[in-house]
C-alpha cells in the first residue's frame, strides 16, 4: 500500500510530529506493507529542508512542493497543479492531508487526478477557530471546510477530542490523537533545582501563542523567572525584565534541556490543534498551566496534571498551589501517566493503519 502525507509547513510541533511519523512508518516492519511519502513545503523561513532530510527516517520518501500559508490565488493554483503532478507520479492508494491549507490544496489536487482515491484529512486546529481573523473570515473558513468535505468527500481524522466533536458536525470522522516519543523525552529529563520558581513556554513567538499574555503574566509575577524556549516575529512584544528568550536551537535536545530546567510549563495559546510542546512538558513531569481552549483542555486535566485558566487573575491561586515542590511532583507524575495512557506516538500511529487499510 502506498500512502502519501501532504503538509504545508513542517515547523514547530508539526516538525516533531512528522519526524516521529517518518520513523514509525519508515520502520522496516511497517514499511514492508505501507510505503510512505511525505510531501511538504519549505517556504517558511523557519524550515530548513536540508535539516529535514537529515533528521527524518530514510525509510520514507520526502518530496518538496511549493506551498504558501496565506491565500494567494495564483500561487495556490500553481501549488495545486504541482501537487497533482507529484501525486500522479506516485499513484498512491491513500492520501492523508494535514492542516487547513494542505486540506484545501490537496483535495483540489486529488480532484485533478480524475481518479478516485482514499483521502483523509487532519486539521491540526481548524482555521475557523483562529482569533486573529474577523468573524466574516471565520464564516468563510467554516464554509470552505464544510463545502470541501461535501464536494470532495474523504474522512477527517481529528488529532484531539474536541476537534473530533467539531469534525463530526462536518462529516465522516475518526479520532487519532497526536502523540510523542515518550521514552525519548523522558530520557532527557533529570532532577533540576531552581533557586527561583521558573515558568516556561516553548514554540514560535507568534500571535497564536499570545506573547502579550505571557509578558503580562511575567509582569504580574516579578518574583518568578520566565523562559520562552524559541523565537519569532513577535519577539518585541516581550519586554518584562524577568523573561529570558533562548532563541532557536539547531538541535532538539538543546530545547529539551531548557524544557527540563523549568518548574512549571505554561501555554498561553489563543488556539491550538493538540499541542506537542505541552505533551513533551508533561512527559518531563512538568505541571501545566494552560489557557482553557480547544487543544489545551484535551491534554491538561484540571487540578490533576495542571490548571486551565480563562483570566490572568486565576493564576494567583494556581501559582500559590504550585509553589510547593511536593505538589508539583504529584501533578508531574500524573501528567506523565496521562501521556502514557493517551499520547504515546507508537500506540496512536498504529491506529492509522486500519483506517488506511479499511
Amino acid at each position: 500500500m502506498k500512502v502519501v502525507h501532504v503538509v504545508e509547513a513542517v515547523a514547530g510541533g508539526v516538525h516533531t510530529y512528522f519526524k516521529d511519523l517518518s520513523f514509525f512508518f519508515g520502520d522496516h516492519e511497517v514499511n514492508a506493507t505501507i510505503n510512505t511519502t511525505i510531501i511538504y513545503s519549505g517556504n517558511r523561513k523557519e524550515i530548513d529542508s536540508k535539516k529535514i532530510k537529515e533528521e527524518f527516517s530514510n525509510g520514507v520518501l520526502l518530496i518538496e512542493v511549493s506551498m504558501v500559508r496565506n491565500f494567494s490565488p495564483i500561487k495556490d493554483l500553481k501549488s495545486a497543479l504541482e501537487l497533482a503532478a507529484a501525486l500522479r507520479r506516485l499513484n498512491p492508494d491513500v492520501i492523508h492531508l494535514h492542516s487547513s491549507k494542505a486540506g484545501v490544496l490537496g483535495r483540489f489536487a486529488c480532484f485533478l487526478l480524475f481518479e478516485k482515491k482514499k483521502v483523509f484529512y487532519t486539521p491540526h486546529g481548524y482555521s475557523f477557530l483562529r482569533t486573529d481573523i474577523s468573524s466574516w473570515n471565520k464564516k468563510i473558513y467554516w464554509i470552505i471546510e464544510k463545502g470541501f468535505h461535501k464536494l470532495f468527500g474523504g474522512e477527517t481524522i481529528a488529532c484531539g477530542d474536541t476537534e473530533y466533536e467539531i469534525a463530526k458536525k462536518i462529516g465522516k470522522s475518526s479520532l487519532v490523537r497526536n502523540g510523542i516519543n515518550i521514552e525519548y523525552v523522558t530520557n532527557k529529563s533529570a532532577e533540576y533545582k531552581n533557586e527561583v520558581l521558573t515558568i516556561g513556554i516553548a514554540g514560535r513567538i507568534t500571535f497564536a501563542r499570545n506573547p502579550k499574555l505571557f509578558n503580562a503574566i511575567a509582569l504580574k509575577f516579578p518574583d518568578f523567572n520566565f523562559v520562552w524556549i524559541g523565537d519569532g516575529e513577535l519577539r518585541p512584544e516581550i519586554t518584562a525584565p524577568n523573561i529570558r528568550i533562548t532563541g532557536w536551537f539547531l538541535e532538539r535536545d538543546h530545547a529539551l534541556k531548557e524544557l527540563n530546567a523549568i518548574d512549571i510549563y505554561i501555554q498561553t495559546s489563543l488556539w491550538e490543534g493538540l499541542p506537542i510542546a505541552v505533551l513533551e512538558a508533561m512527559a518531563m513531569k512538568k505541571p501545566v498551566l494552560a489557557t482553557n481552549i480547544i487543544g489545551n483542555k484535551d491534554v491538561v486535566r484540571h487540578n490533576e496534571t495542571g490548571f486551565l485558566f480563562n483570566e490572568i487573575e486565576e493564576l494567583d491561586n494556581y501559582f500559590e498551589i504550585l509553589k510547593d515542590e511536593k505538589t508539583r511532583k504529584i501533578f508531574g507524575e500524573k501528567a506523565l501517566e496521562r501521556c502514557r495512557d493517551l499520547f504515546d506516538k507508537n500506540k496512536n500511529f498504529k491506529k492509522l493503519i486500519p483506517l488506511y487499510q479499511r
